[in-house]
């Protein structure tokens, strides 16, 4: 059933890139998706975003045609940064940190989720903060970047606009809770109950 409300719809933009995490990008993409199902007017235009719009081949060799490039995508209120082997090879690419740094600003939030936060920190945006990653990264996190705090028990770490998740599915818990905010509680009930999803609400 879905419940009207009068609500500014936002962009979610959701970066993709070979090899990344399935559940990094796909579990957020559901709860803004079932969010916008379930209530109307739609809150959120949720599209992924890639360097080029060439097929990206995640982990498992799952094929996904990115909606846009970050050359032609709309202007995001939202920007979510998933994790995974390709991060490797991109978060220290100068297009994609320009990509994230020409919005900032601008933006609602800044999300990552698993290793995902690296770019967040390659970009200097967590100097001084705190943040968490996947648990599987935590040393070479504390290594990389000794100007930023990490917290290892939390499965999303909150600095303002900027929001970094754990380890893959953390990155649905850490989407619900920014639903919570932006729509309030009654609506992420609706949420939870179509998903059938066990909230950890743990920060």
């Amino acid at each position: 059933m879905r419940e009207e409300i009068s609500v500014k719809q936002r962009n979610v933009a959701i970066f993709i890139f070979d090899d990344v995490e399935v559940l990094d990008f796909a579990g957020p993409f559901e709860v803004f998706n079932v969010t916008s199902d379930v209530v109307d007017p739609t809150p959120f235009n949720t599209y992924t975003v890639a360097l080029t719009e060439e097929p990206v081949k995640a982990r498992g060799n799952l094929s996904i045609n990115p909606s846009y490039s970050i050359d032609n995508c709309p202007t995001p209120d939202i920007i979510l940064l998933p994790g995974g082997d390709g991060r490797r090879h991109l978060m220290k690419d100068g297009r994609v940190l320009s990509w994230i740094t020409k919005h900032v600003d601008n933006i609602e939030k800044l999300l990552s989720v698993c290793t995902g936060a690296f770019y967040i920190a390659h970009s200097g945006l967590l100097n001084g903060l705190s943040a968490t990653t996947h648990h599987g990264a935590f040393s070479e996190f504390r290594e990389t970047f000794p100007d930023v705090t990490l917290t290892e028990d939390k499965r999303y770490v909150e600095n303002g606009k900027i929001i970094t998740a754990g380890g893959i599915s953390a990155g649905i818990d850490m989407s619900l809770y920014v639903v919570e905010q932006l729509l309030g509680k009654e609506k992420l009930s609706l949420t939870l109950e179509e998903m059938e999803w066990q909230w950890h609400q743990r920060r």
